[in-house]
């Protein structure tokens, strides 16, 4: 590995519109070649991802990584006939070759009557600069400074720290092309840049470790290192000192981190693909009350900066801002063309997914919360994946604080909690003001009434 003094590459060191130039001019040569060689329909995604990071461990340099990175697929239709190839070599002759491949590929598919582009009248029309791309042309000294001063911070914070599992920071800028034989082109360059920090303490009862992040669109907008380095060496010292709960039913509170991965859940019940399949435990779950009155779920694609904003999804449909969930009912499904076709439905431009999710809140702050909870368990982290996504049974190994007379009381682990997802959604008391903004689903935390708790 070189050393870092010698490494000066910029992490965004990139002809943003040179390369915008070469993948409009390739790729429409491709459509016409791959439309000469008798495809019906053409489709093509390129991207290009250039990077730096580097993670520090003890005040010493572990790794450092400086990557550019290409990658082109491009799907073909014979008709009702579907064929895919991708090279990550973006010359000429590389790229004619994945063409041919693709019609290859194609001719020995099974025809798909619900398989082909989506509809040409839905394109999107209106190009929208959402801000994403803000380079910020660090090099590999000042990524060196920004790891090890916020791992500094967070192992001076107290003696009770012990170790350190590292620091790290990294700076992305990456460039998405979308062409079709429609007509529609499209180019998102975007940046991301992240640092994070994880460390140890350790006592009678063992070593505990926790961490803390920031990520944001533009280097101005993440918390400072030194604010980084201080949380993660204050939850992990949190965890200090934990005991253990005996088994039974009681209030849950999920942090924004956990609450997200339960909306995770429910984008998934209504994505397309499970509705199509019958592997969802929300089927019949269209303009139903899944959820109580309060709580509604807002798409929001044209927020700045935003970690899931497009003007276009993943096939060129127009985005546009909507209400998922409305008052605790479920307005749509999410369906790109060939999920809507399957089912008989419009596509609602969700090819590729969300494109940032806002939910409503009750009003009250952490803190709020925890005193509302009397009693009652406080899930900061969750591990396993025992979602059973045709019933909506929930058990997922757990840890986090456990909450007695409105206050926390200690860490507790090696705990389980379950459930049933659709009895979760319909039961939750209440979503906090606590947002987490390091996501492209913005929710405070969720408190729930009850849940199993399996514990010694």
């Amino acid at each position: 590995m070189k050393q870092v003094e010698q490494l000066q590459a910029k992490a965004d060191e990139i002809d943003v519109k040179k390369e915008i130039e070469f993948f409009e001019s390739a790729t429409l040569d491709l459509v016409n070649y791959a439309k000469s060689k008798g495809a019906s329909q053409v489709e093509i995604g390129v991207s290009k991802d250039i990077g730096l990071s580097v993670t520090v461990r003890n005040q010493e340099i572990e790794t450092l990584e400086y990557n550019r990175d290409n990658s082109f697929g491009i799907s073909v239709y014979l008709g009702k006939q579907k064929g895919v190839a991708t090279t990550s070599d973006l010359s000429v002759s590389s790229l004619r070759m994945a063409v041919d491949a693709a019609l290859n590929i194609a001719k020995f598919t099974q025809p798909d009557e619900f398989s082909g582009l989506a509809d040409e009248s839905l394109m999107a029309q209106k190009e929208v600069d959402l801000k994403l791309d803000n380079p910020m042309g660090i090099d590999a000294e000042q990524a060196k400074s920004l790891a090890l001063e916020c791992e500094e911070h967070g192992l001076a914070y107290s003696n009770k720290i012990s170790n350190s599992e590292g620091a790290s920071f990294s700076s992305h800028r990456n460039i998405r092309y979308y062409t079709n034989s429609h007509g529609f082109k499209a180019a998102s360059p975007s940046t991301r840049h992240s640092v994070s920090c994880v460390l140890l303490a350790e006592d009678s009862l063992g070593k505990q470790r926790d961490h803390w992040y920031s990520v944001s669109r533009d280097f101005n907008d993440l918390e400072a290192v030194k604010i980084i380095g201080e949380k993660a060496a204050q939850r992990t010292i949190s965890r200090l000192n934990g005991r253990q709960i005996k088994t039974q039913k009681a209030k849950v509170l999920f942090v924004p981190e956990m609450a997200r991965t339960l909306i995770g859940h429910f984008k998934a019940a209504i994505s397309g693909a499970n509705i199509y399949r019958k592997s969802s435990f929300l089927l019949e779950g269209l303009d139903k009350q899944i959820f109580p009155e309060f709580l509604s779920m807002n798409e929001k694609p044209f927020i700045e900066k935003g970690f899931a904003s497009a003007w276009h999804d993943n096939e060129g449909l127009a985005t546009r801002e909507r209400m998922i969930v409305e008052n605790g009912t479920i307005n749509n499904f999410l369906l790109n063309s060939y999920s809507a076709r399957k089912l008989g439905m419009q596509p609602t431009g969700h090819g590729g997914g969300v494109h940032n999710l806002q939910l409503t809140s009750t009003g009250s702050n952490f803190d709020e919360l925890v005193k509302s909870m009397n009693t009652g368990l406080i899930v900061t982290e969750m591990m396993g994946h025992g979602v059973n996504m045709i019933t909506g049974d929930y058990s997922r190994g757990a840890s986090g604080f456990w909450v007695e007379n409105g206050e926390i009381q200690y860490f507790v682990q090696e705990i389980t909690i379950a459930g049933n997802l659709k009895e979760m959604f319909a039961s939750v008391v209440a979503v906090g003001n606590d947002f987490d903004y390091r996501s492209s689903v913005l929710t405070g935390s969720w408190l729930l009434p009850e849940m199993m708790i399996a514990g010694s």
